[in-house]
């Protein structure tokens, strides 16, 4: 299944997306083909505010390679402790991930997207989804996906974060039991709400920097329901994979 090359809406992919999302929360293909399914002209509409932004036509002069940065591990590593960038490393080093895991998953259309400032723009944002991880304060456990999901539709408008979003708090609330889940995933969007806008960020030079520092910058509060929650979601999620496992 692929979704064409156009800015429309199309409902049926997005909702046989997120029949494949309940069944594996871990399928990040179904994660982007919803994304996709449901961008319309989201994307043209950041566009344009990152075009109007000072930042945002440095970047485009340059065409900057933020996956390239993000893939140095060696350089990521040597930075100072503290800073973003050995707060990245760190997080996709314990949690095996790597950026350009995140450029296989999307790899979702028959025909690759033409070249040109839109699609380094997307592909820039596409970039970013670990670094929120790392400066909104959330972890890769199933509610801090859904939480940084809550955080990135704040921020850029995204339907298909927003749905993912949803179901996150759906399975995570049937999972943990408690109110504090609907909580913690409203206080992720609140958070992106209130911080400023880190879409038109210059990320490449903000590695180097103290990640509290970059917090007090952007404004982005830290979250106090998730913490609360983490080791309790994690080792939900640590339970299922084991049931689904055994039922194999």
């Amino acid at each position: 299944m692929s979704v064409p090359a156009d800015n429309r809406i199309h409902p049926l992919i997005a909702l046989r997306a997120v029949r494949g999302l309940l069944r594996d929360r871990e399928d990040t293909r179904q994660a982007f083909l919803l994304v996709e399914a449901l961008r319309g002209k989201t994307t043209l509409r950041q566009f344009a505010r990152f075009c109007a932004s000072e930042s945002g036509r440095a970047l485009l002069a340059e065409h900057p390679s933020l996956l390239a940065h993000l893939n140095d591990r060696e350089s990521l590593a040597a930075l100072p402790s503290g800073s973003l960038g050995r707060a990245y490393f760190e997080f996709v080093s314990a949690e095996n991930l790597s950026a350009e895991g995140l450029v296989e998953a999307s790899k979702i259309r028959a025909t690759p997207p033409p070249a040109g400032d839109v699609t380094w723009f997307r592909e820039r944002n596409r970039e970013m989804h670990d670094l929120l991880h790392v400066v909104a304060g959330y972890g890769r456990d199933p509610l801090g996906e859904a939480c940084v999901l809550a955080f990135t539709f704040a921020q850029n408008g995204s339907r298909g974060a927003a749905v993912i979003a949803l179901v996150g708090a759906w399975r995570n609330l049937r999972r943990l039991r408690t109110l504090r889940v609907p909580r913690a995933i409203w206080e992720a969007y609140r958070q992106g709400r209130r911080a400023l806008w880190l879409i038109g960020a210059d990320w490449e030079t903000l590695l180097a920097q103290p990640l509290d520092a970059l917090r007090a910058r952007f404004r982005v509060a830290a979250p106090v329901h998730y913490p609360q929650l983490r080791e309790r979601s994690a080792a939900a999620a640590v339970a299922e994979d084991q049931m689904r496992l055994a039922a194999a």
